[in-house]
């Protein structure tokens, strides 16, 4: 199957060389063009990978079967508007990243448009990626031609298991977002490890309970409790984790944060729903983020 990977950062560059390893035809696509793409995985299925592809082929694009969005939720839209004309109608999109909002943003497309959420931990450092954890990615359809799509599960879970096909994509979406608007800005917050955030019991409580009115008026249906419960395990099995948000920060990169709570905050003002407490922590963030892009005109951020 031929395959175009849009944006080679750590969960890209993961993909690339997992699907290289079933024998699909897979390149990368990068934002500065280049010919190749050199991947380096420090520990692969046990091993260490090391292996160059092709990128930015425009034949690859216009034949391929799937393209494997993998950029941070605010450069989505200038990309696929960018490729859109190049890119077959027929060719399946799949969003995976975090946060959620963008399908919004970009013009209408007649592709077939799948959303995805994953757990696994991957990460950068001196050009190799590190596969930190193990996890769960979970994918399905957001426009009504993706629906029959279910075989890409399949697909993507020969290459890089765990996957899962979830005909309410958007429930699942929701979940991972309340993790998300958590864990994110918390850990940068308090500049920690997942893990530490077990301290914070009475924070992560009053976010969950805002983030749980949203839901619920948005049709999402959970307990309380059982987001509560959610989100702290989550904390604990990627208690060796450092989130995205605080990455991004440490990086001085623009966050995914108006894709996280701030979607959040859409859906809350949408419903007349108070979340002062997840406002207060969008706010930090966005603060800690003027701190650099201020000083910076060279920094990308988006329009």
């Amino acid at each position: 199957m031929k395959i175009t990977v849009l944006g080679c950062g750590a969960i890209g560059k993961l993909w690339l060389a997992a699907l290289s390893q079933q024998n699909h035809s897979v390149q990368g696509w990068l934002r500065v063009p280049q010919s190749v793409i050199s991947v380096q995985i420090e520990n692969f299925n046990g091993q260490a990978f090391n292996q160059q592809f092709p990128a930015n082929d425009e034949k690859h694009l216009a034949e391929s079967k799937l393209l494997l969005v993998c950029l941070k939720a605010w450069q989505v839209s200038d990309a696929i508007n960018h490729l859109a004309d190049k890119l077959s109608p027929h060719c399946p999109i799949l969003l995976l990243h975090n946060g959620m909002g963008t399908q919004e943003e970009f013009a209408p497309l007649p592709n077939p448009i799948l959303l995805g959420v994953t757990t696994h931990g991957a990460y950068r450092k001196n050009g190799i990626v590190h596969h930190k954890s193990q996890g769960i990615t979970h994918i399905g359809a957001i426009t009504a031609n993706a629906t029959k799509l279910s075989n890409l599960a399949d697909v993507l879970h020969s290459a890089l298991p765990d996957v899962a096909w979830h005909n309410e994509i958007h429930a699942i979406s929701w979940m991972k977002l309340a993790v998300n608007c958590v864990i994110n800005p918390l850990s940068v917050i308090y500049d920690c490890k997942n893990g530490d955030l077990r301290h914070h019991q009475a924070q992560i409580q009053a976010l969950c309970g805002e983030i749980y009115q949203v839901m619920k008026h948005d049709n999402i249906h959970t307990a309380k409790q059982t987001l509560i419960d959610y989100v702290m395990n989550v904390i604990e099995q990627t208690a060796e984790n450092y989130s995205s948000m605080l990455q991004d920060i440490r990086a001085q990169r623009h966050t995914e944060i108006d894709y996280i709570t701030g979607f959040l905050m859409r859906r809350a003002r949408v419903h007349g729903v108070p979340i002062t407490e997840n406002i207060s922590v969008y706010q930090y963030i966005k603060r800690k983020e003027e701190e650099y892009e201020r000083l910076s005109p060279y920094l990308s951020r988006p329009r």
